[in-house]
């Protein structure tokens, strides 16, 4: 069977809570036996907990996601000090900046951002960042802050920004958007970077693939992602999934699973 880990899947979103069982089983049919599920909020920490408690294949991550700006609090950031010391988390995040989405302060987001970013190094753990409309920002704050590693997920920037990542040990993670036609760019980097540095992922239940337009996403369509990939770069489906999973292991740490 494929071994795929899925580096970035929101499985704790309450749109799964109809059927969270059933979209498990299906990933685990198609193969994808690891999951990073990030915390995008205080109030969903300890249901992320749980749920990743309960299957040796779910991997947390806590932080405090920038859209989400309106829900937090300057005391979260204490809250989350406490919980990484307390349930060592496979990473640190979602985290990030959002300059797209109208209405969130840049400055409040920074300042999260900042101080999540100093956890992370703090406790020695990998950062799952958000940068959309962001890439140089980002990039300038893990310069600054140091000592860093981690992944960009939904990567949208240029192959210059991508360069400029791996050197500072970031991977690109890489999902449903890759499926489009339209996404020559995109294309064009993961055809080219470098293996070591290519992470999959679903971002689920956001941003279906080209096969699932306006439909949840589910950490069982990742197959798709890994053939389109495999194709563009020239690779057997396996292989490609044997690197990108090893890659995530080695970030996020992963147990053996049996068969």
């Amino acid at each position: 069977m494929t071994d795929l880990y899925d580096s970035h899947c929101h499985l704790d979103a309450p749109e799964f809570d109809p059927d969270r069982p059933g979209v498990i089983a299906r990933a685990r049919a198609a193969g994808v036996r690891r999951q990073l599920v990030p915390a995008v909020d205080r109030a969903g920490w300890e249901k992320l907990r749980d749920l990743c408690a309960a299957d040796p294949g779910l991997r947390p991550a806590y932080g405090l996601h920038p859209m989400f700006l309106d829900r937090h609090r300057p005391s979260h950031l204490d809250d989350l000090a406490q919980w990484l010391a307390d349930e060592r988390p496979a990473a640190v995040g979602e985290c990030g900046l959002d300059h797209f989405v109208a209405g969130l302060d840049p400055d409040a987001q920074r300042g999260y951002f900042l101080r999540q970013l100093e956890l992370a190094r703090e406790f020695d753990l990998p950062v799952v960042l958000h940068a959309r409309r962001a890439v140089d920002e980002v990039i300038a704050a893990l310069r600054r802050i140091g000592g860093l590693r981690g992944v960009v997920h939904s990567w949208s920037g240029s192959e210059e920004q991508a360069r400029q990542l791996f050197g500072l040990g970031f991977h690109l993670g890489i999902g449903g958007p890759v499926t489009f036609e339209r996404a020559q760019r995109l294309r064009r980097t993961v055809a080219s970077m470098p293996i070591e540095w290519l992470l999959l992922e679903t971002d689920a239940p956001d941003q279906p693939g080209a096969g699932h337009r306006g439909e949840r996403n589910e950490p069982g369509y990742l197959p798709e992602v890994l053939a389109v990939v495999a194709g563009l770069r020239g690779m057997a489906p396996e292989a490609l999934a044997a690197a990108t999973t090893a890659n995530a292991s080695r970030l996020f740490g992963a147990p053996p699973l049996s068969a």
